[in-house]
């Protein structure tokens, strides 16, 4: 051994091998190259025909090196068997790894001499299947003549003549060829750590392709989640569908509509419902024909004899009681003739007779109303009976006149008005607007219309809808006045005695120098002539509440009854006086 390294080598016969090499040639051939003689193998019987593979010749190829040249002596020395000191042969072995006993040449002469051939312990081992990158390439061997002695006496390790290994060297490396490799359609990547390791060398193993692993066991748990996804994904595809169908189509089942339980359907006694349900069997819808017009009214009952309240321009056109008829809430419809009526006052009371189970409406206070209380309004506007509005009292005491169709004045009423914000159309005139306690506060007469310069509802006019601006004449002027009409026919106005003057264009009523048909403008005698007032007085207040016109001033003392004593503040010369007067009475139209 050599450092670590096999080397093939047998024990060197007594004469010293290089004395048995030719030199080399003088003349150069060979580039200075000397020829290596062939062993002589010894005359061993001939091997069975048929030798093993195993018991080949192991001679057929040699590791070369390059000669020393021919004048070096340590070279000559290591060659001529010596070792350094002139030690023979046997003692160089037993003390250290012996040299190479041939040196090998790069080409082969032509005339080699039968003599020179190698012995068989000389003749290399046949290189592995492998041969390493150091080892340069292998010397072609001649074919020794078979009668050619030996170089070296017998080994007396019993070394095979042929080069086989010893029992001291393990067996030389053996690369397997690799494993077929199945064919690829594109092209193989290069492997990240070069070429793939050939297997470790067994010489007495069964050559072939080495067996693929097997196939990796898919993980359970693997499949168990891909599975769960497959899953979830068809019920959500499913569920999505379902969904969509229902959604569309309302559901799978017949449609059944949730709904509340029966109740209590009773309201409070104050709530509008309540107030509608207690009101409404006491209000009726009029239908009037004659002097070739239509109209549609509401009234309401006053009592158990049969007696309706309702608005003068209601039933203004009828010439006889045929001309009226009544429905009550409940579908009865009846025939009413005409007790009494009012221009002045806007009202008239009818009468139905062989009506039984008669419901009057309870009448409140309406010096009791303030503004904001709410209300409720009952009436058949355009003709739909039956209907209920609500609102608020937003104003009180609001100076109107309505009518005048006639021209001369005779058919004008003046009202000091309580004004809502109930919806109120044409065809609840002569309705009844009620408080929280379902009281009669009020008769609903007149809408201001938008961009009109009239109030009130005449009887077959055009009118506009509501447009939050309704009044209705105080219960307490309707009560006196319909008490009037149902026991006399007729109605009284309270008066002062004065003419006025309506074409007066500053700030209060003032007395005209002259009255109708030049009679004297202040009345000899009455109230006003009595308490001092002269032609040209300006009255600006009536108990102490300011009045702009002289229709504002017929507004306030129509709000009274005749013999009610009234404060009147006037302007004269420029200095401001103090009245007092007891109203007359003057019969009404």
């Amino acid at each position: 051994m050599n450092n670590g390294k096999p080397n093939w080598w047998s024990r060197p016969s007594s004469t010293p091998e290089t004395a048995r090499i030719p030199a080399p040639s003088p003349s150069g051939e060979g580039d200075g190259d000397f020829p290596l003689p062939a062993p002589q193998p010894p005359a061993l019987p001939e091997p069975p025909a048929t030798a093993p593979l195993d018991a080949a010749p192991a001679a057929a190829q040699a590791p070369s090196r390059t000669a020393e040249p021919a004048g070096t002596g340590t070279r000559d020395s290591e060659q001529a068997g010596t070792g350094p000191q002139g030690s023979p042969p046997d003692a160089e072995a037993d003390s250290q790894d012996p040299a190479p006993s041939v040196v090998l040449t790069k080409g082969e002469p032509q005339d080699r001499a039968p003599d020179q051939v190698p012995s068989p312990d000389h003749v290399p081992h046949p290189a592995p299947d492998h041969v390493p990158d150091h080892a340069p390439a292998p010397a072609p061997q001649a074919q020794a003549p078979a009668a050619a002695r030996p170089l070296h006496a017998p080994d007396e390790y019993r070394t095979p003549p042929y080069g086989e290994p010893g029992p001291w060297a393990p067996a030389p490396p053996v690369q397997r060829p690799p494993a077929p490799v199945p064919p690829q359609q594109g092209p193989v990547p290069p492997h990240p750590r070069g070429p793939a390791p050939w297997g470790q060398y067994d010489p007495w193993g069964v050559g072939g392709p080495v067996p693929a692993p097997a196939p990796a066991k898919r993980s359970r748990k693997g499949l168990a989640v891909a599975g769960a996804l497959v899953f979830a994904l068809i019920t959500g595809v499913i569920g999505g569908g379902i969904g969509a169908y229902v959604e569309r189509n309302g559901g799978i089942a017949a449609v059944e509509l949730p709904q509340a339980d029966a109740e209590n359907t009773g309201r409070a006694p104050d709530s509008v419902a309540g107030i509608a349900a207690s009101a409404l069997p006491g209000v009726v819808t009029l239908h009037v024909k004659g002097s070739g017009s239509a109209g549609t009214g509401t009234g309401f009952v006053l009592d158990t004899r049969g007696h309706i309240l309702t608005n003068n321009h209601v039933v203004d056109g009828a010439r006889s009681s045929a001309d009226i008829s009544v429905t009550f809430s409940s579908g009865e419809t009846a025939r009413a003739r005409l007790v009494g009526k009012d221009t002045g006052y806007d009202l008239a009371v009818v009468q139905v007779t062989g009506v039984s189970g008669l419901k009057a409406l309870p009448l409140g206070n309406s010096d009791n109303v303030r503004v904001g209380d709410p209300v409720v309004a009952i009436g058949a506007p355009f003709d739909l009976s039956n209907t209920v509005t609500s609102g608020i009292i937003s104003a009180k005491e609001r100076p109107i006149t309505a009518g005048g169709e006639k021209g001369d004045g005779s058919d004008i009423s003046y009202v000091d008005a309580l004004q809502t914000d109930a919806p109120i159309n044409p065809g609840n005139s002569g309705g009844p607007l009620l408080d929280s306690r379902a009281r009669v506060i009020g008769i609903n007469s007149a809408i201001r219309a938008a961009g009109g310069s009239g109030d009130g509802e005449g009887d077959g006019a055009s009118q506009p809808g509501s447009i939050g601006l309704g009044f209705a004449i105080p219960i307490n002027q309707g009560k006196r006045v319909a008490e009037e009409l149902i026991n006399t026919g007729r109605a009284t106005h309270p008066v002062i005695g004065v003419s006025l003057d309506m074409q007066y264009n500053g700030d209060g009523a003032r007395v005209g120098e002259k009255g109708k048909d030049g009679t004297a403008s202040v009345t000899p005698g009455g109230p006003a002539a009595k308490a001092g007032l002269r032609p040209g007085d300006v009255i600006t207040k009536v108990d102490g509440q300011r009045v702009h016109n002289g229709e504002e001033l017929i507004v306030k003392i129509r709000a009274h009854r005749p013999g009610d004593r009234l404060e009147l503040t006037l302007s004269r010369d420029g200095k401001e006086l103090t009245k007092t007067l007891t109203l007359g009475s003057s019969q009404g139209t």
